[in-house]
């Protein structure tokens, strides 16, 4: 080939964003597709059964109440705790027991 007939970079580099544009395109539409299908594969999903037992902490540094898992105190304060670790917690104070829920009574506390 002869400088005459050579195909300009510039337009050799245009038509490289063109190629990569459409695979971008396609890359995002297969990324878009995977996330429809994984929220339709979440949403089949039963909920996860609730905890045994949650401690709900205070404000300060310790546990605030023990409630069974059903009870369901709502805020970020909340954390799943084993059985052992509620009757360990009532246990030593007996005040820290959820007073609707009544974990103390389930753990045979009472």
């Amino acid at each position: 080939m002869n400088e005459r007939d050579e195909v300009p970079r510039l337009d050799l580099l245009r038509f490289l964003e063109r190629v990569q544009e459409r695979d971008l395109a396609r890359t995002r539409a297969w990324i878009q597709a995977e996330e429809q299908r994984l929220a339709e594969a979440a949403a089949r999903q039963p909920p996860p059964s609730p905890p045994d037992y949650v401690v709900q902490n205070g404000l300060g540094r310790g546990p605030a109440l023990v409630h069974q898992g059903f009870c369901e105190p709502q805020g970020a304060r909340v954390r799943a705790i084993p059985a052992d670790e509620a009757r360990r917690l009532l246990s030593a104070d007996m005040g820290l027991a959820c007073q609707l829920c009544r974990p103390d009574t389930e753990l045979g506390l009472l």
